[in-house]
């Protein structure tokens, strides 16, 4: 479903991209790990198109991404952004719906505020809720909004950016249950990027480990831990001895 080949991607002397490849089959769940500056999340939008390469290539379905009409591109993803990113003036319902209300996928006020209702039930919030406002909701909350924002149009891809960023365990363990049952549920391919092993452990079918612009290791998530890559078996140990040199 998406595929990276060869991707380069530079900012002046900051060479983030280094010649990355990755494959990511359609229906399957991919989680990319790595440490912070390693270039996950410009990965991210280059797939989106909101970065462009310097070169290679990116595919998604089997169409050049830079070649794609954006919004019937982009009108194919859904997105849970790290801090949320909800509209502080717009009510939780208008913000789950907020791509329904408008563009290619407009549909009648009344509808968008159905199909609000019934995403943030999925993901285990009361219809009360739906009137309230962001400001109104502890974290865990607004992060369930987002994740009802993301799958709003019953997407074909779902991207997560560190989806439990500033939750507490437990209410992080909810999060990853809620993504892997959506995420299955929905049959839809997915990418995630994060530093948090308990997500990757939870969502993940395959993982690649992304460190210095390349790829270093993919496989199946159950293969990660008896894989002998010393920069995944740092990672995932958290050791500050191996070849990812820790910043002092």
């Amino acid at each position: 479903m998406i595929e990276l080949s060869d991707l380069h991607k530079s900012f002046g002397d900051n060479h983030v991209l280094r010649g990355v490849n990755l494959a990511v089959p359609k229906g399957e769940s991919m989680v990319i790990i790595g440490g912070s500056g390693t270039g996950k999340s410009v990965a991210l939008k280059c797939v989106l198109g909101l970065v462009t390469p310097d070169s290679g290539t990116i595919t998604v379905d089997g169409e050049d991404v830079t070649k794609a009409d954006r919004d019937e591109f982009l009108s194919h993803f859904g997105m849970l952004f790290q801090g949320g990113a909800l509209f502080d003036s717009m009510t939780v319902w208008e913000n789950v719906a907020f791509r329904l209300l408008r563009g290619r996928l407009k549909r009648p006020r009344a509808e968008a505020r159905e199909i609000a209702v019934e995403k943030l039930r999925r993901v285990g919030l009361r219809a009360a809720v739906a009137d309230q406002y962001p400001s109104e909701l502890s974290g865990g909350m607004q992060k369930r909004v987002g994740l009802a924002r993301a799958i709003a149009a019953d997407p074909q891809i779902i991207f997560f950016d560190e989806p439990t960023t500033g939750l507490d365990p437990i209410m992080s363990g909810v999060i990853n249950d809620l993504i892997r049952e959506i995420v299955v549920e929905m049959g839809a391919t997915t990418m995630t990027i994060t530093h948090d092993m308990t997500s990757v452990r939870t969502i993940a079918d395959k993982v690649a480990m992304l460190h210095a612009g390349k790829i270093r290791w993919t496989g199946p998530v159950a293969e990660m831990d008896a894989a002998d890559d010393p920069y995944l078996r740092q990672f995932i140990t958290g050791s500050a001895d191996g070849p990812i040199e820790a910043v002092r």
